[in-house]
């Protein structure tokens, strides 16, 4: 079995994060509280319950760097929690919002955070160190329906986001005082703040899970009608993959490798896309397989025969591939909400990576002695 660990936290688990040392972990258990476990010799403590908030909390970032955790919620607010002692003291974040805050990322440099909402915008979040508090600066009148994930690009500069509005944008969020210019590797100068580098319509559904691959090259994201999409080179001349699935839709994503990508979603199984050497992506396997019971092979023909309809009717990209019918099951037992990277090797691949979902796990699994992973 590919899952090394696998931990009941709660009866469900809405979003999760590690300290920079991975010895702790934060998740929401579908409250408005976040709590804070740590491993002690056999067994996770708890060690701190955050509840500044009103309602759900739906995103939660735990800072590598400097060490703070930025939360945000249903209820519209953002937090920015520091470690003062055994304490964990929270900073309000003025977010200008008059509908749900729906995810927060950190920054690579960790100088500023981003967090999508339902208010068909995005904020970008920095400290001004004058008056001692995190303001922001909004993204408006570019999405038509709600945010539902981001993705920063390696040059802090561009930001990825996905909406219900079925497309995926990139944005510069350069500002000044902030950012230093020429920051983005292209180009020696940077666009204004909230300028559309590229928008994608690939998708006629919602989409979610947005993620950047280490170089910024490609992006990968997933969409509500059972598709993931692979764009490269999105800045320049974007070059487009569409990926049907035959099963149910993802909700995640994660660039383990520029050539390999593991999805997780409604299928409760971590899924492994791999690209290769000229670049096509195709679907490996799951990643925590089960074998099919006989009970099941009519149900795996319709979704096969469905899956090929599907597939081929899509238009306008550069290829289209059908992946093959798999079963489901494993560690996890409902819907995987949240993939979170663990641990790195030298050559900068993620060896382990962490899932929670709606049945209340967190699941710590290992690529490195159950698959090799194309670089």
């Amino acid at each position: 079995m590919a899952a090394v660990a696998i931990h009941q936290f709660a009866e469900c688990i809405t979003c999760h994060a590690w300290s920079p040392d991975q010895s702790m972990i934060a998740f929401c258990p579908n409250n408005n509280e976040v709590h804070i476990y740590k491993f002690f010799t056999d067994k996770w403590e708890k060690l701190h319950v955050l509840s500044k908030h009103d309602q759900i909390v739906s995103g939660i970032d735990w800072s590598r760097s400097s060490n703070k955790i930025v939360t945000v919620s249903h209820d519209r607010n953002s937090y920015v929690w520091t470690q003062e002692g055994s304490d964990w003291v929270p900073t309000l974040v003025i977010l200008k919002l008059n509908r749900a805050a729906l995810c927060v990322q950190w920054s690579p440099k960790e100088n500023k955070f981003a967090v999508g909402s339902g208010a068909k915008s995005v904020c970008i979040c920095y400290y001004e160190q004058e008056n001692n508090w995190w303001i922001s600066k909004v993204i408006r009148k570019r999405h038509e329906s709600s945010v539902t994930s981001l993705a920063w690009h390696p040059n802090n500069i561009y930001l990825a986001t996905t909406s219900t509005d079925g497309k995926c944008r990139v944005f510069s969020t350069f500002i000044k005082g902030v950012d230093k210019r020429g920051s983005q590797s292209s180009t020696s100068t940077d666009p204004k703040f909230g300028e559309q580098i590229a928008q994608l319509d690939l998708s006629s559904t919602w989409v979610f899970g947005v993620r950047w691959s280490a170089s910024g090259k490609t992006l990968a994201y997933a969409g509500h009608n059972s598709m993931i999409y692979f764009v490269d080179e999105v800045e320049s001349a974007p070059a487009a993959q569409n990926l049907a699935l035959r099963d149910l839709p993802l909700r995640d994503v994660l660039f383990v490798s520029e050539r390999t990508v593991i999805g997780v979603g409604f299928d409760c199984n971590p899924m492994i896309f791999a690209a290769d050497e000229t670049g096509l992506w195709s679907f490996v396997r799951f990643f925590d397989e089960r074998k099919a019971t006989p009970s099941t092979s009519k149900a795996s023909q319709l979704s096969e025969a469905l899956g090929k309809l599907y597939g081929q009717s899509k238009q306008g990209t550069s290829s289209d591939s059908v992946e093959p019918s798999k079963p489901r099951g494993g560690a996890h037992e409902n819907c995987i909400t949240c993939i979170v990277p663990l641990t790195k090797g030298r050559d900068g691949t993620i060896k382990r990576f962490s899932t929670s979902g709606l049945d209340g796990k967190i699941v710590v699994w290992d690529l490195e002695n159950h698959f090799t992973i194309a670089k």
